[in-house]
């Protein structure tokens, strides 16, 4: 899962024209592309108190460009030229666009873990045989329902974080990350995928741009602490294998994001605080441990 680069600031002149290079042709801007905006920000330009009233403010300082969480991000960044059209609604709003791609994603997300889940097509074809026609689609239902909401509000958390920062946000899917991961958890059991990333576009702080990394991580904390008492009470049966698989995929999706490399969560927020990246890293280390490991288990069952 599942993403991450520093935010890449873009030069408001260069969202329109690419380059002439030395032989006529056009190319992509991908040299004004900066590792980081904040560098050369002397005095960002702050939103804490801005909301997003659907329409571009005055850019005094960088445009950042910023990718929550898939580390194919080259397509992203190209789709901001020309500079994404704001809707003129609310807060809450999400454009057709932005629904369709949290669809998509959701359904390919679900489909990897239920090849996964099977050890791949010919792991489940050797263990389930004939019956793989109805387990592939009781695991898609098993993925949906524990795995979706771990990933689904992870964006959503970015999203709605980025926007109290006046910042437009909106979520886009990768179908390339998505095809790769569907098919080497086909063909290899083993998933590893990039469904997409929320887009974030707007000037913020080397803070504001931390906070907006850590929702995604801290949403995937509460999940976890919401699944802890029916946990605690349900450990076997139907409702009691949902439940654990709810912990994993909150546990195990915060700890993956919150590693400071690539495109992931936690090199921005390393890049903002080092304690709260240290304590981020404790607290799902922690979780992972406990949720996963029979020790770790027994210990959170002997807490109660």
């Amino acid at each position: 899962m599942m993403n991450h680069t520093l935010p890449r600031t873009l030069k408001e002149e260069h969202l329109l024209e690419p380059p002439i290079a030395m032989d006529g042709n056009k190319k992509p801007r991908t040299d004004l592309v900066e590792e980081d905006p904040f560098a050369r920000s002397v005095r960002p330009v702050s939103h804490a108190k801005a909301r997003d009233d659907g329409n571009w403010r005055a850019q005094t300082g960088p445009r950042v460009v910023q990718v929550q969480f898939s580390p194919f991000n080259r397509g992203f960044t190209q789709a901001f030229r020309p500079a994404p059209v704001l809707h003129t609604g609310s807060f809450w709003h999400f454009s057709k666009t932005e629904i369709r791609d949290l669809s998509i994603s959701l359904a390919a997300f679900s489909l990897g873990l239920s090849f996964m889940f099977h050890g791949g097509i010919l792991g489940g074809m050797m263990s389930v045989g004939p019956g793989l026609v109805v387990s592939i689609p009781m695991m898609f239902m098993l993925g949906l329902i524990a795995f979706g909401p771990a990933f689904i509000i992870h964006e959503l958390a970015h999203k709605f974080v980025a926007r109290h920062y006046g910042c437009w946000a909106e979520f886009r899917a990768d179908p390339g990350g998505l095809r790769t991961g569907v098919l080497i958890a086909l063909f290899i059991g083993f998933l590893f995928m990039a469904p997409g990333a929320v887009m974030v576009a707007g000037n913020v702080s080397r803070k504001q741009n931390g906070m907006i990394a850590l929702a995604g991580p801290a949403s995937n904390l509460v999940l976890w602490g919401i699944g802890l008492p029916a946990f605690i009470l349900f450990q076997t049966g139907v409702l009691g294998t949902v439940i654990f698989y709810w912990m994993v995929a909150n546990s195990v999706l915060g700890a993956f994001n919150m590693l400071p490399f690539g495109p992931l969560d936690g090199k921005k927020i390393k890049n903002w605080s080092e304690p709260v990246f240290w304590s981020f890293i404790a607290i799902f280390a922690s979780l992972v441990y406990l949720t996963m490991f029979p020790s770790g288990q027994t210990i959170l069952l002997g807490l109660v």
